[in-house]
């Protein structure tokens, strides 16, 4: 069983040891990682189990948890079942649910912080604002916000592709006087209850707090641009029978969970033949015609894209909350905001206390305002002024020593990111160890190489779902150019990672007095 065997092979191994000793007071890591989410904490994982014990993480904020400390908001919890989203290498057997909370699962990453013993690794309250890469020492000066410069042999970008807000920019929005918040800040103090509130978008994260809020609030209007394709959610306890299994016969959980991880998988095959999705689209309709029988609002809510153009999302009480007669959905499009009201094309006026952004992020134009330098100068806006790109979405050329974790086409719509991230943790240990081993103090992607595996990701692309599907998504950049979806399986993915080829990589070192002169000279 391929994918089956993929899922078990692509955990963080131990692998070929990197060991480098730390160079001393003042010197140095061997690799700063930036986040303390899944990525991370698995490459610090990875680096440990490869004998790597010379590294430093930092994290913003003053705790551990990346995407699932950041997003609290009502009713927030993984779309992707609990026995598929975790470390493959460590399983949790006492998951509460089929589909994992946001509190269970931030439990269990502070749980893999203890068990590895991270935590000494972690600088908290540190947030990058800005990384250049030093040609004289062949090293990464990573600035913080309170200008502390912290220096690594290499670094890896552990921030995940889903961290930065996307707030559109509406015609009057400074005006509102009301309270307004983006899901993934969600403002705790403030009381909805009795409050006219107006939710701005229709994705993953609306989709899950609205049915929460619906019934607190004294009046909700959603607006919505373009409707979503939702499928029930089969959603419930796990028994505590199954738990004793999972337990005591460790096998077990992971039959079933490489049986959740073929079934997300088989999605992929939609992406370029989408007739093959015909099963879920039809089961997507009946699903909306089952929950909501009013005939317009069932129209409201019929995408007219192809399943799979954006994200498929799970939910089996977003229908009926909109069926609340305290619940309306507007789908005219918003015209302008005023003081106290949003104002549709249609001419009306809704009147709101407060505005809630369930819009999503910024994902292929995160980089934007980015303060990352590479060799000879070069900056990640120019490298990337015909579009974000990367070989594997891990390395970019021009930038030695530099790795990504789920960066440009590394993202999925119908699967765990987590397998994903364990596949280039493997990757980045195996291009340290090839350093290591050369003797090397700077590796970089070749730009052929580069050039040549994100042409295949655009051929691949092209008729793809993502592309050819009808609709605007997360996906695609200002061009309409995939630059985010992996288009193929995460086999491919794995087989792609699983072993690097040398020949794909350029291998530098500093000349013997450049390393007498650090020697005599430590970097501070």
């Amino acid at each position: 069983m391929a994918d089956a065997k993929a899922d078990a092979h692509a955990g963080v191994e131990a692998g070929p040891a990197v060991v480098t000793p730390a160079a001393g007071p003042g010197g140095p890591y061997k690799v700063v990682i930036i986040g303390t989410g899944f990525s991370g904490l698995g490459m610090a994982i990875g680096l440990k189990r490869a004998g790597v014990h010379d590294f430093v993480i930092l994290e913003k904020a003053d705790e551990v948890g990346g995407t699932w400390r950041e997003n609290t908001y009502p009713g927030c919890a993984c779309d992707i079942m609990s026995l598929l989203y975790s470390y493959s290498f460590e399983p949790k057997n006492d998951w509460s649910r089929m589909f994992p909370k946001q509190a269970e699962l931030l439990q269990y990453i502070k749980d893999i912080v203890d068990k590895y013993d991270l935590a000494q690794h972690i600088r908290f309250n540190t947030e990058v604002t800005g990384t250049e890469y030093d040609d004289a020492t062949d090293t990464w000066e990573v600035t913080a916000g309170d200008g502390e410069t912290v220096r690594g042999r290499a670094l890896v970008a552990g921030m995940g592709p889903l961290h930065q807000p996307s707030i559109p920019d509406l015609p009057g929005l400074a005006s509102f006087a009301g309270r307004t918040f983006h899901s993934a800040q969600w403002d705790h103090s403030y009381d909805l209850t009795g409050k006219r509130v107006a939710v701005i978008g229709t994705g993953a994260s609306a989709i899950q707090f609205v049915p929460q809020i619906a019934g607190r609030v004294g009046h909700l209007t959603v607006f919505q641009r373009t409707p979503p394709w939702i499928i029930p959610k089969p959603d419930r306890r796990i028994t505590g029978l199954e738990r004793a299994l999972f337990r005591r016969v460790p096998l077990v959980q992971r039959g079933y969970r490489n049986g959740v991880y073929l079934m997300q998988e088989s999605f992929v095959l939609g992406f370029k033949n989408p007739r093959l999705l015909k099963a879920a689209s039809s089961l997507a309709r009946w699903h909306l015609a089952r929950q909501v029988p009013d005939r317009d609002l069932r129209r409201k809510l019929t995408p007219d894209y192809t399943m799979g153009c954006k994200r498929t999302l799970v939910s089996s009480d977003y229908y009926p909350a909109l069926m609340r007669p305290d619940v309306e959905l507007a789908t005219d499009g918003i015209a302008e905001v005023r003081e106290h009201s949003i104002v549709t094309r249609d001419g009306r006026e809704h009147e709101v206390d407060a505005i809630i952004f369930g819009t999503g992020f910024h994902v292929t134009d995160a980089f934007d305002g980015a303060h990352i330098v590479g060799r000879n100068g070069l900056r990640i806006q120019d490298a990337w002024k015909d579009g974000i790109e990367a070989h594997l979405g891990v390395a970019v050329a021009g930038f030695p020593n530099l790795f990504l974790l789920l960066g440009p086409n590394s993202g999925l719509g119908h699967n765990s990111m987590i397998f994903m991230i364990e596949a280039q943790v493997r990757y980045v240990l195996q291009c340290l160890a090839m350093l290591d081993g050369a003797g090397g103090t700077r590796i970089s992607v070749r730009p052929s190489v580069q050039d040549s595996f994100n042409s295949w990701v655009q051929r691949r692309s092209a008729g793809a779902v993502w592309v050819a599907g009808g609709c605007d998504s997360w996906y695609l950049d200002r061009s309409g150019v995939n630059r985010a979806a992996w288009p193929a399986s995460t086999v491919a993915f794995w087989l792609r990672t699983r072993r690097l080829d040398p020949a794909d990589f350029q291998i530098g070192r500093r000349d013997d007095a450049e390393r007498r002169d650090e020697a005599m000279s430590p970097v501070l």
